[in-house]
């Protein structure tokens, strides 16, 4: 089975958040072996990426304000095209105050939800559901439209 990870700086605490995200991450598990890595804050961005590095394998999406838009359809082609050539896809949500150089060398790609910024959070819940979201037009479903 395909795997993604999800690489996170900071615990999602916020109830609305965390029973999203978990009701997107049940409904991927017929899909894909999906697990989440929780990196604790820490005083300086260096700390935060020395894990955030650490943590990543295959394919590296971070999830960047200054990365590229794509729509749910150009998402999940992403999704389809490297899981034919890899079995793991790293998506990675830096810290309140971002991630440092070595991240952004590190990622194969960068992604943005828009221009706007959200709390980490949320952000969380927007990729656990649009991750769901490419599982279903990867798959003919409709829950896409």
């Amino acid at each position: 089975m395909k795997r993604i990870k999800l690489v996170c700086v900071g615990k999602n605490s916020k109830p609305f958040c965390r029973d999203g995200c978990d009701e997107y991450l049940k409904r991927l598990r017929s899909a894909y072996d999906v697990a989440v890595v929780e990196i604790p804050e820490q005083p300086t961005i260096k700390k935060e990426c020395d894990e955030i590095v650490g943590r990543t394998e295959g394919y590296v999406v971070l999830m960047d304000v200054g990365g590229d838009e794509v729509d749910s359809v150009g998402f999940a082609d992403l999704l389809k095209r490297e899981h034919e050539k890899r079995d793991v896809i790293t998506f990675v949500i830096g810290g309140a105050s971002g991630v440092d150089e070595r991240v952004k060398q590190l990622a194969n790609k960068r992604i943005s939800f828009g221009r706007v910024t959200y709390p980490h959070q949320i952000a969380r819940l927007l990729l656990c559901e649009q991750i769901y979201r490419a599982s279903t037009i990867i798959k003919g479903v409709p829950y896409h439209k």
